[in-house]
């Protein structure tokens, strides 16, 4: 068991997601990853969104924590700088992970009820705050 810090960028309506294409499903996942040892939750949430987004953002309130295989935090975000899409993480370069792939993209704030997003609980509560 892990935590994990993840961030929510909202922008023009729209959630910026990660989908997720694995073992043969696809999904949508927020934007994170394991907390490493001696950082925030915040300050994890921060360094994943440089790593898979290539965006440096401001970290707000956390508006959820949800358990499952550790704590997972969800913040909202601000896009302070970078270009959304161009994370070089390892999930982007190590090609020997076999974990899958990832597509950075922007989701219709009004689609999330309709596509997998993981967390569900996370997608339905963006959709209730800002609808």
């Amino acid at each position: 068991m892990r935590d994990r810090g993840s961030i929510v960028l909202i922008k023009d309506e729209k959630v910026g997601l990660i989908k997720r294409v694995r073992e043969g499903s696809v999904y949508y996942v927020f934007p994170g990853g394991g907390i490493e040892d001696g950082e925030t939750p915040e300050e994890g949430a921060k360094r994943e969104a440089l790593e898979e987004l290539g965006v440096t953002v401001k970290v707000g309130k956390c508006i959820a924590t949800i358990e499952f295989n550790g704590t997972q935090y969800f913040f909202l975000a601000e896009i302070m700088h970078g270009d959304f899409g161009t994370g070089k993480g390892e999930e982007y370069t190590d090609k020997k992970r076999q974990r899958g792939t990832y597509l950075p993209m922007w989701v219709d704030i009004n689609q999330l009820s309709s596509i997998d997003v993981k967390p569900k609980e996370l997608a339905i509560k963006i959709q209730s705050l800002f609808n």
